[in-house]
């Protein structure tokens, strides 16, 4: 069977291509736009996402970790009374102006955070040059390598000013970008001073539970207890963010446009490239339903040289993905497919040949053996 689908796929070699390209564009459309989708979204909750282990305690009027409100420290130590609680951790964020001497000027958010813990610092493996400590020396921040055009240079040592404060580079990370602006690492302490708010103020609460205790319990008494404030699940507050954001911005219905266009264009080129090449061969399928091929046999016959364009145009897709992702990835667009996703998106290319396929079979199958003698 395979055998027989390559002789006929080799008979007709420009619509065997056509068909094979239309596999080839709609693999590499599909997925350069869902890689840049997944690295939008994981930018917009890129906060609550690299810190889902804990609580996350924000006020009570936002859903978006990226716009949190003011919160007092007293909360914290009303939480830490709470059954279950191990420890509470203030993180500060706000936004700030970076400084540069030519007297360029850039906005960033700066995230404070509690030492000597750190919590809510960016996982291990995008910390790639120094380390959290690092920051408790006077005027030490960490910054983002990719980062670069907002700080001109992210080279350790490297200073600047954040609200007219002089700071310097004592960390760099690798990948940690957030949605619409730059992230710049420090303590707590040093986050207030270059905000000049006030030693209590804090934007949100990472509520550590003890080993055992189920979180949705501390949640519970978190919400029902204090007021003006929300306990989240770390994923939920991630996903939640998600939501809202693609609820406000056009961003799901740009990418979700270009993917369906992609997927009817790949469907339409692989159904009449193959039904064009069947309408060539009515002779040569009229003979073998003649000779006693069954309407079966040719449907599978030509279903397996739709698998094989499926087959071989993923992989030649894939491959432009991945250089595409590899050539993106110095600009700082990081991210990854999934294999859950690669057998999804198989399977999807695959049903987009066999349906363009279909075609194809409808015609050969009315095709009678006796019309073979009038070609």
């Amino acid at each position: 069977m395979i055998k027989t689908a390559f002789k006929f796929l080799l008979y007709d070699k420009a619509k065997s291509f056509g068909a094979l390209m239309g596999v080839v564009i709609s693999t590499f459309l599909i997925g350069q736009q869902v890689g840049v989708f997944t690295f939008l979204t994981n930018s917009m909750n890129v906060l609550a996402r690299m810190n889902p282990e804990y609580i996350w305690v924000i006020d009570s009027r936002t859903e978006n970790v990226n716009s949190l409100g003011s919160l007092d420290m007293r909360i914290a130590r009303q939480m830490e009374s709470f059954p279950g609680v191990k420890k509470v951790h203030p993180v500060y964020i706000s936004g700030a102006l970076v400084q540069f001497p030519d007297g360029e000027t850039s906005g960033i958010q700066l995230i404070g955070l509690n030492a000597p813990e750190f919590v809510g610092q960016p996982q291990a493996q995008n910390i790639i040059e120094g380390k959290m400590s690092d920051l408790l020396p006077d005027g030490a921040v960490c910054v983002d390598i990719f980062d670069k055009r907002i700080f001109r240079s992210t080279e350790l040592g490297t200073s600047f000013e954040i609200n007219k404060r002089k700071v310097h580079i004592a960390a760099r990370t690798k990948g940690v970008r957030a949605f619409g602006g730059s992230l710049v690492y420090t303590t707590i302490e040093r986050a207030r001073m270059l905000t000049k708010a006030s030693p209590n103020a804090t934007s949100a609460f990472l509520v550590e539970a003890m080993s055992g205790i189920d979180q949705n319990k501390i949640v519970k008494d978190i919400n029902q207890n204090i007021y003006g404030v929300k306990a989240w699940k770390g994923e939920e507050l991630a996903s939640s963010t998600v939501s809202i954001i693609l609820k406000t911005t056009s961003i799901a219905t740009s990418v979700g446009t270009l993917v369906i266009f992609a997927l009817i264009a790949g469907f339409f080129i692989i159904g009449l490239t193959l039904y064009s090449a069947a309408v060539d061969r009515l002779k040569d399928y009229g003979t073998m339903k003649a000779i006693g091929a069954t309407n079966g046999y040719i449907r599978r016959l030509i279903y397996t040289q739709a698998f094989i364009f499926a087959l071989f145009g993923f992989g030649i897709g894939y491959l432009l993905m991945t250089a595409f992702k590899n050539a993106i990835a110095n600009s700082g667009l990081l991210f990854d497919y999934t294999p859950q996703f690669l057998a999804m998106f198989f399977c999807v290319i695959l049903l987009i040949s066999l349906g363009g396929a279909s075609f194809a079979v409808r015609r050969i199958i009315k095709l009678e053996p006796a019309e073979v003698f009038r070609f």
